[in-house]
């Protein structure tokens, strides 16, 4: 009769602020996840970290209405390498839509946006721009970070 070595167990940790920063500036889509009509819904979008912010962009529709009601949301980014291999990260905060005019910190504060933004897309709100739809950007003010990782045997 054969036996197998049981398996070890993962370790888990919280992880600390600067790896949680890292893990955001690393990645580019994430997903956000938000509540409409007492119902929760997860999207991927694409986006940027920046300090305290994320900055992403998208169109009008379902989202955009959901979040102009209910501006609380969730987004994560994960690292998932196999069962107890992975790495995730969840930010909690309030969406705000950003306005090209406004008052002059509103409009220095969405040039930074589209700046930030034109590091995944270079074309960002110009005529060149592949996803030109995606025409509202967001700023999710992040009020808590939570981290997490396991790493097996």
């Amino acid at each position: 009769m054969q036996t197998s070595t049981p398996p070890k167990r993962p370790t888990i940790r919280d992880l600390r602020v600067d790896e949680m920063h890292g893990m955001l500036r690393g990645h580019r889509v994430g997903r956000i996840a938000y509540v409409w009509h007492d119902h929760v819904d997860v999207q991927p979008i694409h986006y940027v970290f920046d300090g305290g912010a994320i900055f992403a962009r998208t169109s009008a529709g379902s989202k955009l209405l959901a979040l102009r009601h209910s501006p609380w949301v969730a987004f994560e980014v994960d690292e998932v390498r196999d069962t107890y291999d992975w790495r995730s990260v969840v930010a909690h905060g309030t969406v705000y839509v950003m306005r090209r005019g406004g008052s002059a910190m509103e409009r220095t504060s969405y040039r930074r946006a589209v700046e930030l933004l034109r590091d995944i897309e270079p074309h960002t709100l110009t005529a060149a721009d592949p996803v030109a739809w995606r025409d509202v950007l967001l700023r999710i003010s992040v009020d808590r970070l939570t981290g997490r990782e396991a790493r097996s045997g």
